[in-house]
Protein backbone atom coordinates (compact mmCIF):
# COMPACT_ATOMS: atom_id res chain seq x y z
CA UNK A 1 0.00 0.00 0.00
CA UNK A 2 1.32 3.42 -0.96
CA UNK A 3 1.13 6.00 1.81
CA UNK A 4 1.53 9.70 1.02
CA UNK A 5 4.61 10.64 3.03
CA UNK A 6 4.31 14.42 3.29
CA UNK A 7 1.97 17.10 4.56
CA UNK A 8 0.54 19.36 1.87
CA UNK A 9 2.74 22.34 1.04
CA UNK A 10 -0.07 24.75 1.98
CA UNK A 11 -0.34 23.38 5.53
CA UNK A 12 -0.24 26.10 8.20
CA UNK A 13 -0.66 26.33 11.95
CA UNK A 14 -3.99 26.97 13.61
CA UNK A 15 -4.74 28.19 17.12
CA UNK A 16 -3.01 26.98 20.28
CA UNK A 17 -5.26 25.98 23.19
CA UNK A 18 -3.95 26.70 26.68
CA UNK A 19 -5.38 25.19 29.85
CA UNK A 20 -5.40 27.99 32.42
CA UNK A 21 -6.04 28.43 36.11
CA UNK A 22 -7.01 32.12 36.01
CA UNK A 23 -9.19 32.66 32.96
CA UNK A 24 -9.86 36.35 33.64
CA UNK A 25 -6.20 37.15 34.29
CA UNK A 26 -4.98 35.28 31.24
CA UNK A 27 -7.66 36.87 29.06
CA UNK A 28 -6.51 40.30 30.22
CA UNK A 29 -2.89 39.47 29.40
CA UNK A 30 -3.52 38.23 25.87
CA UNK A 31 -6.08 41.00 25.17
CA UNK A 32 -4.66 44.07 26.90
CA UNK A 33 -0.94 43.27 26.80
CA UNK A 34 -0.37 41.10 23.71
CA UNK A 35 -3.15 43.05 21.89
CA UNK A 36 -5.19 40.12 20.63
CA UNK A 37 -8.95 40.61 20.40
CA UNK A 38 -11.63 38.49 22.05
CA UNK A 39 -13.36 36.66 19.19
CA UNK A 40 -15.62 34.50 21.34
CA UNK A 41 -16.23 33.96 25.05
CA UNK A 42 -18.55 31.20 26.18
CA UNK A 43 -18.57 29.48 29.54
CA UNK A 44 -15.09 28.34 30.47
CA UNK A 45 -13.48 29.14 27.07
CA UNK A 46 -12.21 32.41 25.58
CA UNK A 47 -10.93 32.60 21.99
CA UNK A 48 -8.57 35.46 21.11
CA UNK A 49 -7.09 36.42 17.76
CA UNK A 50 -6.82 39.07 15.11
CA UNK A 51 -9.09 39.98 12.19
CA UNK A 52 -11.43 37.11 13.14
CA UNK A 53 -8.67 34.48 13.05
CA UNK A 54 -8.20 32.52 16.30
CA UNK A 55 -4.66 32.59 17.71
CA UNK A 56 -4.96 31.52 21.36
CA UNK A 57 -7.85 29.63 22.95
CA UNK A 58 -7.94 29.79 26.77
CA UNK A 59 -9.81 27.00 28.55
CA UNK A 60 -10.42 27.28 32.28
CA UNK A 61 -9.21 24.19 34.14
CA UNK A 62 -9.09 25.27 37.81
CA UNK A 63 -8.61 21.69 39.01
CA UNK A 64 -5.23 21.34 37.29
CA UNK A 65 -1.83 22.33 38.67
CA UNK A 66 1.31 23.49 36.92
CA UNK A 67 3.49 20.78 35.45
CA UNK A 68 6.63 19.81 37.32
CA UNK A 69 9.95 21.29 36.11
CA UNK A 70 11.51 19.36 33.27
CA UNK A 71 8.19 18.16 31.84
CA UNK A 72 7.41 18.00 28.15
CA UNK A 73 4.90 20.51 26.80
CA UNK A 74 4.85 24.00 25.31
CA UNK A 75 8.10 25.90 24.82
CA UNK A 76 6.39 28.81 23.10
CA UNK A 77 3.53 29.86 20.87
CA UNK A 78 4.90 32.09 18.11
CA UNK A 79 2.54 34.78 16.82
CA UNK A 80 3.42 36.07 13.36
CA UNK A 81 2.71 39.70 12.40
CA UNK A 82 2.51 40.79 8.77
CA UNK A 83 4.39 44.07 9.24
CA UNK A 84 7.14 45.38 11.46
CA UNK A 85 4.83 48.24 12.45
CA UNK A 86 2.19 45.80 13.74
CA UNK A 87 4.85 43.84 15.63
CA UNK A 88 6.21 47.07 17.10
CA UNK A 89 2.72 48.05 18.31
CA UNK A 90 2.36 44.75 20.18
CA UNK A 91 5.89 45.00 21.56
CA UNK A 92 5.17 48.54 22.77
CA UNK A 93 2.01 47.33 24.52
CA UNK A 94 3.94 44.66 26.42
CA UNK A 95 6.66 47.15 27.32
CA UNK A 96 4.01 49.54 28.60
CA UNK A 97 1.73 47.15 30.48
CA UNK A 98 3.82 44.11 31.50
CA UNK A 99 7.52 44.80 30.96
CA UNK A 100 8.64 42.14 33.42
CA UNK A 101 7.19 39.43 31.16
CA UNK A 102 9.80 40.22 28.46
CA UNK A 103 12.51 37.55 28.33
CA UNK A 104 14.60 38.41 25.27
CA UNK A 105 14.86 39.17 21.57
CA UNK A 106 16.82 37.95 18.57
CA UNK A 107 17.38 38.41 14.88
CA UNK A 108 17.15 34.91 13.40
CA UNK A 109 18.07 36.00 9.82
CA UNK A 110 14.71 34.71 8.56
CA UNK A 111 12.82 36.71 11.18
CA UNK A 112 12.92 39.27 13.99
CA UNK A 113 11.58 37.89 17.27
CA UNK A 114 10.70 39.04 20.79
CA UNK A 115 10.08 36.61 23.64
CA UNK A 116 7.80 36.72 26.69
CA UNK A 117 6.34 34.50 29.37
CA UNK A 118 2.64 34.84 30.19
CA UNK A 119 1.37 34.99 33.81
CA UNK A 120 1.04 31.20 34.01
CA UNK A 121 4.47 30.44 32.59
CA UNK A 122 3.64 29.76 28.95
CA UNK A 123 6.22 31.02 26.47
CA UNK A 124 5.25 33.48 23.74
CA UNK A 125 7.17 34.68 20.71
CA UNK A 126 6.01 37.73 18.74
CA UNK A 127 7.75 37.92 15.37
CA UNK A 128 7.93 39.20 11.79
CA UNK A 129 9.32 37.28 8.82
CA UNK A 130 11.74 38.64 6.28
CA UNK A 131 10.73 37.96 2.69
CA UNK A 132 11.36 34.33 1.68
CA UNK A 133 13.56 35.50 -1.19
CA UNK A 134 16.15 36.60 1.40
CA UNK A 135 16.31 33.25 3.22
CA UNK A 136 19.44 31.19 2.63
CA UNK A 137 19.25 27.39 2.22
CA UNK A 138 22.18 24.97 2.27
CA UNK A 139 21.70 21.25 1.58
CA UNK A 140 18.00 21.53 2.34
CA UNK A 141 18.43 23.36 5.65
CA UNK A 142 17.53 26.99 6.20
CA UNK A 143 20.16 29.26 7.67
CA UNK A 144 19.02 30.65 11.02
CA UNK A 145 21.03 32.34 13.75
CA UNK A 146 20.52 34.10 17.06
CA UNK A 147 21.88 37.62 16.65
CA UNK A 148 21.43 40.59 18.94
CA UNK A 149 18.25 42.60 18.36
CA UNK A 150 17.77 45.80 20.37
CA UNK A 151 14.07 46.08 21.25
CA UNK A 152 14.28 49.82 21.91
CA UNK A 153 15.92 50.44 18.54
CA UNK A 154 13.26 48.29 16.89
CA UNK A 155 10.54 50.39 18.52
CA UNK A 156 12.18 53.65 17.51
CA UNK A 157 12.41 52.51 13.92
CA UNK A 158 9.02 50.86 13.46
CA UNK A 159 6.51 52.17 16.00
CA UNK A 160 3.75 54.10 14.29
CA UNK A 161 3.11 57.46 15.94
CA UNK A 162 -0.64 56.75 15.85
CA UNK A 163 -0.14 53.83 18.24
CA UNK A 164 1.30 56.15 20.89
CA UNK A 165 -2.00 57.99 21.07
CA UNK A 166 -4.13 54.87 21.49
CA UNK A 167 -4.58 52.31 24.23
CA UNK A 168 -3.66 48.65 24.17
CA UNK A 169 -5.97 46.57 22.01
CA UNK A 170 -7.21 49.61 20.11
CA UNK A 171 -5.98 51.90 17.38
CA UNK A 172 -4.84 51.01 13.89
CA UNK A 173 -2.60 48.10 14.85
CA UNK A 174 -5.26 46.11 16.73
CA UNK A 175 -7.04 45.08 13.52
CA UNK A 176 -3.84 44.12 11.67
CA UNK A 177 -3.83 40.40 10.88
CA UNK A 178 -1.76 38.08 13.03
CA UNK A 179 -1.67 34.30 13.30
CA UNK A 180 0.21 31.42 14.82
CA UNK A 181 3.31 31.16 12.68
CA UNK A 182 4.90 28.25 14.51
CA UNK A 183 4.71 26.26 17.71
CA UNK A 184 7.80 25.18 19.65
CA UNK A 185 7.56 22.20 22.01
CA UNK A 186 9.65 20.84 24.86
CA UNK A 187 10.21 17.11 24.34
CA UNK A 188 12.18 14.28 25.89
CA UNK A 189 14.50 13.49 22.98
CA UNK A 190 15.05 14.61 19.40
CA UNK A 191 15.27 11.16 17.79
CA UNK A 192 11.75 10.27 18.94
CA UNK A 193 10.52 13.68 17.82
CA UNK A 194 12.03 13.12 14.37
CA UNK A 195 10.37 9.72 14.03
CA UNK A 196 6.99 11.21 14.90
CA UNK A 197 7.00 14.67 13.32
CA UNK A 198 8.95 13.81 10.15
CA UNK A 199 8.24 10.14 9.44
CA UNK A 200 4.66 9.85 10.73
CA UNK A 201 3.19 13.36 10.67
CA UNK A 202 4.91 14.28 7.41
CA UNK A 203 6.78 17.53 8.00
CA UNK A 204 10.15 18.21 6.33
CA UNK A 205 13.29 18.92 8.36
CA UNK A 206 14.42 22.51 7.90
CA UNK A 207 17.14 22.69 10.58
CA UNK A 208 18.63 20.42 13.22
CA UNK A 209 20.87 21.12 16.19
CA UNK A 210 22.26 17.66 16.88
CA UNK A 211 20.40 16.02 19.75
CA UNK A 212 19.29 19.44 21.07
CA UNK A 213 16.56 20.67 18.73
CA UNK A 214 14.71 19.95 15.49
CA UNK A 215 12.90 22.42 13.22
CA UNK A 216 10.26 21.20 10.74
CA UNK A 217 7.85 22.67 8.21
CA UNK A 218 5.64 22.11 5.20
CA UNK A 219 6.05 23.90 1.89
CA UNK A 220 9.48 25.41 2.52
CA UNK A 221 8.61 27.62 5.48
CA UNK A 222 11.50 28.11 7.93
CA UNK A 223 9.58 26.17 10.57
CA UNK A 224 5.99 25.47 11.47
CA UNK A 225 7.01 23.44 14.51
CA UNK A 226 10.13 22.86 16.56
CA UNK A 227 11.05 20.48 19.36
CA UNK A 228 13.88 20.91 21.85
CA UNK A 229 15.24 19.22 24.98
CA UNK A 230 16.77 22.34 26.55
CA UNK A 231 14.53 22.15 29.63
CA UNK A 232 13.09 18.66 29.23
CA UNK A 233 15.71 16.09 28.21
CA UNK A 234 14.51 12.61 29.14
CA UNK A 235 10.93 13.73 29.83
CA UNK A 236 8.27 11.05 29.54
CA UNK A 237 4.59 11.38 28.64
CA UNK A 238 2.85 14.38 30.18
CA UNK A 239 0.44 14.13 33.06
CA UNK A 240 -2.68 16.36 33.01
CA UNK A 241 -1.50 19.88 33.92
CA UNK A 242 -1.98 23.56 33.19
CA UNK A 243 -0.28 24.72 30.01
CA UNK A 244 -0.57 23.28 26.54
CA UNK A 245 -3.98 21.85 25.73
CA UNK A 246 -3.85 21.41 21.96
CA UNK A 247 -1.98 22.46 18.82
CA UNK A 248 -4.09 22.94 15.69
CA UNK A 249 -2.93 22.23 12.14
CA UNK A 250 -4.74 23.76 9.16
CA UNK A 251 -4.75 21.60 6.02
CA UNK A 252 -5.82 22.87 2.61
CA UNK A 253 -8.12 20.02 1.46
CA UNK A 254 -10.07 17.02 2.70
CA UNK A 255 -7.85 14.69 0.66
CA UNK A 256 -4.86 15.99 2.62
CA UNK A 257 -6.66 15.28 5.88
CA UNK A 258 -7.46 11.76 4.76
CA UNK A 259 -3.86 11.16 3.71
CA UNK A 260 -2.64 12.39 7.11
CA UNK A 261 -4.94 9.99 8.97
CA UNK A 262 -3.82 7.11 6.74
CA UNK A 263 -0.14 7.91 7.23
CA UNK A 264 -0.48 8.17 11.01
CA UNK A 265 -2.28 4.83 11.21
CA UNK A 266 0.39 3.28 8.99
CA UNK A 267 2.96 4.39 11.58
CA UNK A 268 0.94 2.97 14.46
CA UNK A 269 -0.38 6.28 15.80
CA UNK A 270 -3.85 6.17 17.36
CA UNK A 271 -6.12 8.56 15.46
CA UNK A 272 -9.46 10.10 16.42
CA UNK A 273 -11.13 10.79 13.05
CA UNK A 274 -14.70 12.07 12.75
CA UNK A 275 -14.53 12.71 9.01
CA UNK A 276 -13.94 16.43 9.44
CA UNK A 277 -11.08 16.53 11.94
CA UNK A 278 -8.21 14.26 12.88
CA UNK A 279 -6.82 14.35 16.43
CA UNK A 280 -3.81 12.46 17.78
CA UNK A 281 -1.10 12.64 20.44
CA UNK A 282 2.65 12.82 20.02
CA UNK A 283 4.90 10.52 22.12
CA UNK A 284 4.76 13.00 25.05
CA UNK A 285 0.95 13.27 24.99
CA UNK A 286 0.95 16.69 23.35
CA UNK A 287 -2.39 16.73 21.50
CA UNK A 288 -2.56 17.82 17.87
CA UNK A 289 -5.76 18.49 15.94
CA UNK A 290 -5.89 18.73 12.15
CA UNK A 291 -8.76 20.19 10.14
CA UNK A 292 -9.39 21.65 6.71
CA UNK A 293 -9.38 25.43 6.71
Amino acid sequence: MHVNEKLADATTMGAVTLLVGDLDGMTRYYRDVVTLQVIAAEGDTVTLGRAGRPVVILRHEPGLRHASPGSAGLFHTAILFETQAALAAALYSVARHAPTTFTGSADHLVSQAFYFTDPEGNGIELYWDRDRSTWSWTHGQVEMATLYLDPNAFLREHLDAAVLGGSAGSGPAASDPARVGHVHLSVGDVATARAFYIDALGFDTTAALGDQALFVSAGGYHHHMAMNVWNSRGAGPRMPALGLGRVDLALPASDDLGALAERLRHHGVAVRDDGRTVSFDDPWHNTLHAAVV
